[in-house]
């Protein structure tokens, strides 16, 4: 299970250093995709093969944004000896990634965002809202 916050700065080739634990769960390469509110997804290859026989799942109608959104721009990486990924140029301005950087864990996968929209993000919720998802979970 991917967990914690992280702060990393990307360099200008577009290399950031993949917080250690992350590396220990993500396996040896991993896969980056365009992911939900400016962020990058962050998935094993057993998440990334699962992601996939999901959406092949369902129907073309509704697959097709999905498989444009997450696949068009995605990317197989592995980090080198100093434990740092390339992200794609395409991927870096989707997310917005500049300097400061903000890995999360997310569970099944991590996310990387930039940190000021990571903070920005944190601002906007409520308790009210959490409280809302948490229903759903019947806690």
């Amino acid at each position: 299970m991917l967990i914690g916050e992280y702060q990393h700065n990307i360099d200008a080739k577009g290399r950031v250093i993949v917080p250690s634990k992350f590396r220990e769960d993500l396996g040896e390469c991993f896969y980056i995709a365009k992911g939900l509110d400016h962020c990058l997804f962050v998935f094993s290859p057993e998440e990334w093969a699962r992601l996939q026989e999901k959406v092949r799942a369902m129907p073309i109608s509704k697959a097709r944004s999905l498989q444009r959104f997450f696949f068009s721009g995605a990317a197989e990486v592995a980090p080198d000896k100093q434990g740092r990924i390339l992200i794609p140029q395409i991927l870096r301005d989707h997310a917005g990634l500049t300097k400061d950087v903000t890995f999360i864990g997310a569970s099944s996968r991590a996310e990387i965002w930039n940190t000021a929209a990571w903070n920005a993000f944190n601002d906007n919720l409520t308790e009210d809202s959490i409280a809302e998802a948490m229903d759903e979970l019947e806690l």
